[in-house]
């Protein structure tokens, strides 16, 4: 299989040259039909702000398309939703240049404001709408020829997941690879063990083994029920989620169809936000907490004192924690406990936990134990905003009691949260399910103002001193 992020640097490449193409096309017409220079006298050698351009110019161009989440995946892009998107973009990179680069110039009127203003919008459109379009159809084709493709399942029973298997070999739809079928009922499977590649309580093992990317939902009408479970199951993982549709479904405007060619189906993508506020809140996350680190760096000179004078054993502290997709990190912090102070099995803390050092209180009050997590954030284990890393421990007791509690998998767990802000501190499991109803609020709300407006109240909270 070739590579993927090859093509997406391809892409990148492209929209570099059209910038280029863009300016200098841009720059031509300036000269001759506006500064009236003939073409005998053009001569972009000797002028520094053309060269300064060909090196600013593509970089506003390339910052622009990168927040706007355009160098993800290739394959998955639609030409028409590209071309939208691509316009909107160039009116907004049209502006910002106008007015950097344009504004200041020599004209006679507003006539020749108007032809620079037209000249860079259409030029960038006509370059980069151009070569983009030409690269998606061959990626369109390297899709069809099955040398790029998913790695897909489908989930149901016997007959509908055969038939759709079928249907999408049939379609030779471009980027699926079908690893298996995947039984919804026990008895289906033990009855079929050479038609399934396994059941859906395995389903966590068999996404791993295959590498699944794509998941397909097959099940009849009278089955809606199982839906919720499905999702359940598979919903925090890191897989395109999609999902056949019945005529209730249609009808009730369920159904969704990125492109023209192709089956419909409702379709769950792994990632909770637009593209655009994911990329900010991870250059949020790494610009802020690289701030945090400079500005609190009085209180880590603090703590590394007082916790070396207060009790024996070393400043930080590693655990390991759920993060994203329930994978395993280590989580950094201060030390504010003894040393083995979990000499049996894990343990909440309590108020006045005998465990806890004297400087222990004190930088668990005001949080000050928490602020070696912005290494975490900066190595991109987690994000300042999300919901509290759990370890396995609690966690698998949490979804005893709470199925849906892997819900929260699906994104990045933060230092701070809304479950925090609203409830705080948990010292015991049913504390912990009181807090999650705050987590799954939020991640069903996320936004980068639902942020702002938690870490404001976080701020607050620890000025307060309400931690413990």
């Amino acid at each position: 299989m070739l590579r993927r992020k090859k093509f997406v640097f391809f892409y990148f490449l492209l929209d570099i040259v059209a910038a280029l193409l863009a300016w200098s096309v841009l720059y031509y017409v300036r000269k001759v039909f506006i500064e009236n220079e003939s073409i005998q006298q053009f001569s972009a050698v000797e002028d520094k702000k053309f060269f300064v351009g060909l090196l600013v110019i593509p970089q506003i161009w390339i910052a622009l398309y990168y927040f706007s989440g355009t160098y993800i995946d290739v394959f998955r892009k639609s030409r028409l939703q590209e071309f939208l998107k691509t316009s909107f973009i160039t009116i907004l990179g049209s502006v910002i240049i106008f007015f950097i680069f344009l504004l200041d110039d020599l004209v006679q009127g507003y006539r020749d404001y108007y032809i620079s203003f037209c000249t860079i919008f259409f030029a960038q459109l006509l370059f980069s709408v151009s070569l983009r379009l030409a690269f998606l159809n061959y990626t369109k084709s390297v899709l069809r020829a099955g040398k790029v493709h998913f790695n897909s399942i489908i989930i149901g029973s016997h007959k509908e997941a055969a038939d759709l298997t079928q249907l999408l070999q049939k379609k030779k739809t471009p980027g699926y690879f079908n690893i298996g079928i995947v039984a919804i009922y026990e008895n289906e499977y033990d009855a079929n063990p050479d038609l399934f590649i396994g059941k859906l309580s395995d389903i966590d093992s068999l996404i791993e083994k295959f590498d699944v990317e794509e998941a397909y939902i097959a099940i009849e009408t009278n089955q809606h029920e199982l839906l919720g479970d499905i999702i359940h199951k598979i919903g925090d993982r890191n897989v395109y989620l999609k999902i056949v549709p019945d005529m209730y479904d249609i009808l009730s405007r369920t159904v969704r169809m990125n492109h023209v060619i192709g089956e419909a189906f409702i379709e769950i993508p792994p990632i909770l936000i637009n593209e655009w506020e994911r990329i900010m809140k991870r250059w949020f996350d790494v610009i802020a907490s690289f701030m945090a680190i400079a500005i609190s760096f009085p209180l880590w000179i603090f703590a590394v004192i007082r916790i070396k004078i207060d009790s024996t054993g070393p400043v930080f502290y590693t655990q390991e924690r759920l993060g994203q997709y329930g994978r395993p990190f280590r989580i950094i912090k201060f030390r504010s406990m003894y040393i083995n102070a979990e000499q049996h099995e894990p343990k909440l803390t309590t108020d006045q936990d005998p465990r806890i050092t004297k400087i222990g209180h004190i930088i668990r009050k005001y949080r000050i134990d928490e602020l070696p997590q912005f290494i975490n954030v900066i190595k991109g284990d987690m994000s300042i905003i999300g919901p509290r890393a759990e370890r396995a421990f609690f966690a698998h007791q949490i979804e005893k009691l709470v199925p849906h509690y892997t819900h929260i998998f699906k994104v990045k767990p933060g230092i701070t949260s809304l479950g925090m802000v609203k409830y705080g501190y948990a010292s015991s499991v049913d504390e912990m399910v009181k807090r999650l109803k705050y987590d799954l609020i939020y991640i069903e709300n996320m936004s980068m103002l639902m942020d702002l407006k938690i870490l404001i109240y976080t701020v607050i909270t620890v000025i307060k001193g309400r931690g413990k």
